[in-house]
């Protein structure tokens, strides 16, 4: 696995040639001594192929998915593994969608992976899908936001752990409503190009539509833009009454530099944003309200103890998919533990009973069985004051939890009658 040490910045250290050297002399001298069980216990690990995006637009939280992925990793095997067998987790870049769906068939095909988990990049997600239902194996898909994965996209050897699109407007939508953002409002928005942040805009527009908002314009803005003066200008000519952005990853850091560059005195709000790129933007720069899926501050004994452990190994607090992929090994572990099988049809089986798992939230989540989505909590958020942070990651200021505690989970996801999925 690709490791990540962490001082402040993210140093990418491979591995893979140390592993490969050092498995091969293990494997060597084992057959040379007779001691067959060693050589039995190596290809007796499970072996659970993943990919995330560590270069690129969303590279930063990439980085941060592996940290968590690996902690859990070495958390599982220290207590003994999954049924008395070691995880070993082959963790790579996914680069861009084509890349992601060759790497994933050699995952399964020849490295011997028994499952697939990971990714961010919702069209490297859909490539990954196609794999997986091909070979008929089960895919464990994290970071990923787009409804259409979740809709007509969707297959049975499929789980989706992030919320979609949809929820996070509905999310960051309500504490819109209660500022009264929406209703008799002018908005102008920005969207990343490509299949996320079309779906994100998508579910903006119907929101805004159906609370009574105007839209003046949606302006698409390329992965790798990294000069927003062109769309600023665009804003300033609209003088919106809110700006809303559908962008995504170190877009949406750049964007909000920029955007407080320029002065413009427009409310702002967004429909994504990671915790990554909210500490990238820095005290000052980021203003209006967010939604996220999870945030350092929860007060659970679970989180408080991730928490607790990550900044001892990494001298910082735990980003959104630091702490996804951490909980989704876990539930893979929990899901072959009381299976008793890493078997694809055992596994999806003991899913589809919706059987409850610890995130480390408030409320427990389950995976909906008709749509293998994950079913749990969402947070809008704010920003503090300039010069009320503790730290460069105090300045983000949290809102309760959506739903309430005494409203279904299911309120905030979309519901069966409006949902393609069919498997």
């Amino acid at each position: 696995m690709t490791e990540y040490k962490n001082d402040g910045d993210f140093t990418l250290v491979s591995e893979d040639r140390r592993k490969i050297i050092k498995a091969g002399a293990t494997v060597a001298g084992a057959m040379a001594l007779g001691f067959p069980a060693i050589v039995r216990s190596q290809s007796d690990k499970i072996k659970i192929g993943h990919l995330t995006p560590l270069t690129g637009f969303l590279g930063a939280l990439g980085a941060y998915a592996t940290l968590g992925l690996k902690m859990a990793e070495e958390e599982i095997n220290k207590a003994g593994g999954v049924m008395g067998r070691q995880l070993e987790v082959m963790s790579e870049d996914s680069v861009n969608p084509a890349t992601a769906a060759t790497k994933a068939q050699r995952m399964l095909e020849r490295d011997g992976a028994t499952v697939l988990m990971g990714e961010i990049n919702s069209a490297s997600a859909k490539t990954i899908m196609q794999v997986a239902a091909r070979n008929k194996r089960l895919y464990m898909q994290i970071g990923a936001r787009s409804d259409i994965l979740r809709g007509a996209n969707c297959n049975r050897y499929t789980f989706h752990v992030d919320i979609p699109v949809t929820v996070m407007v509905n999310a960051a939508g309500q504490a819109l409503l209660r500022d009264g953002l929406v209703k008799g409002k002018r908005v102008f928005s920005l969207t990343a190009d490509y299949i996320f942040g079309h779906d994100l805009s998508k579910a903006a527009k119907k929101f805004f539509a159906a609370n009574g908002a105007t839209h003046l314009g949606d302006e698409l803005v390329a992965t790798d833009v990294t000069d927003f003066s062109p769309y600023l200008l665009k804003i300033r000519q609209a003088k919106p009454d809110l700006v809303a952005t559908n962008l995504a990853g170190n877009q949406v850091t750049t964007f909000a530099k920029q955007y407080a560059e320029f002065g413009l005195p427009y409310a702002i709000a967004g429909f994504n944003l990671n915790t990554a790129d909210a500490w990238a933007a820095g005290d000052g720069n980021l203003s209006g309200i967010w939604p996220t899926i999870w945030h350092h501050e929860i007060d659970t004994p679970g989180s408080r103890a991730f928490v607790a452990k990550f900044r001892k190994l990494h001298n910082q607090p735990p980003e959104n998919h630091a702490w996804i992929e951490y909980v989704s090994l876990k539930m893979m572990a929990q899901a072959m533990n009381e299976a008793k099988s890493t078997d694809t049809e055992k596994l999806i089986a003991y899913f589809e009973k919706e059987n409850q798992f610890d995130i480390l939230k408030l409320r427990k989540g389950y995976f909906r069985s008709w749509d293998h989505q994950l079913v749990q909590e969402a947070y809008p958020f704010t920003v503090k004051p300039k010069g009320q942070a503790k730290d460069k990651w105090d300045f983000l200021k949290f809102g309760a939890a959506v739903p309430t505690p005494n409203q279904p989970l299911e309120i905030i996801n979309p519901p069966k009658a409006e949902n393609t999925c069919v498997f």
